[in-house]
């Protein structure tokens, strides 16, 4: 565990940020899988309370940081760009840009299959992350870590998130080309009870179109209704330039292999 925490000092002079309780940032850490292994280390907690508290903290912080930003916003323009700033995948990439995934302790099966580059893993450190940090610093040293990457992040994604979500916008496309209704159905479960994956599929006719996934069946869907939009040839206005292209043509390809082995 020392040899841990002595690796910290440098995400610790990366980040900018010094924690008091050095136990409790070792612990934003520790996957669930190493414990399993870990018999020397039976002291150690895993981080799951942590990513519980850091995904909280930090729907609020972003709530509030929008609330201040957009006074002019209705709410479901504001709750759309909240989605597209905590989702999974952006969770993901501010984890690899701090590289979170290097300080890890993870179980030898979870290391060989990948799992330090893993999307859901990563995000789940960054949350674990968050929740150590406003344990040990408080919401003002949280907000001050949060807040530049935030509004940079904004700036990226703000001209898609606000225009029509990706789940109406499919709605009225799909019924007046078509004429027909998309349905919806969940595909896959995953993870603990208070961090549920959910993985929805939307398929026109009997034909799929798009999959998605997301903490909430609803989340799941606009991020299906997206794939399919893209792959029907409607994307969103501003989505070229948004970064969500590559997010996508990625799993649309997974999409494809899916529809090959069915």
């Amino acid at each position: 565990m020392e040899r841990g925490l002595n690796r910290l000092n440098e995400l610790e002079a990366t980040v900018g940020v010094c924690f008091t309780d050095r136990a409790l940032l070792q612990r934003a850490f520790v996957h669930r899988s190493y414990l399993h292994e870990a018999d020397e280390d039976r002291e150690l907690q895993d981080n799951q309370r942590l990513e519980f508290l850091g995904d909280a903290v930090l729907g609020f912080v972003v709530s509030e940081l929008l609330f201040r930003r957009y006074p002019e916003r209705r709410e479901g323009e504001l709750t759309n760009l909240r989605s597209a700033l905590v989702k999974r995948e952006t969770l993901s990439r501010f984890a690899k840009e701090l590289g979170l995934g290097d300080y890890l302790l993870l179980g030898r099966g979870e290391e060989e299959s990948g799992g330090r580059e893993r999307h859901t893993t990563l995000c789940d450190t960054y949350e674990a992350y968050i929740g150590a940090l406003y344990l040990d610093q408080g919401l003002d040293a949280l907000r001050e870590f949060l807040e530049p990457r935030l509004v940079e992040e904004i700036g990226r994604v703000a001209q898609h998130a606000l225009t029509k979500d990706p789940k109406s916008r499919l709605q009225e496309w799909v019924q007046a080309t078509m004429g027909q209704t998309p349905r919806y159905r969940t595909v896959n479960t995953e993870g603990p009870d208070h961090a549920r994956l959910f993985t929805r599929q939307v398929t026109i006719g009997k034909r799929p179109v798009g999959v998605g996934q997301g903490q909430s069946k609803q989340e799941a869907e606009q991020a299906a209704a997206a794939m399919a939009l893209f792959r029907l040839g409607q994307t969103m206005p501003g989505y070229e330039d948004s970064g969500l292209a590559e997010e996508y043509e990625l799993a649309s390809a997974e999409m494809q292999e899916m529809e090959g082995d069915g």
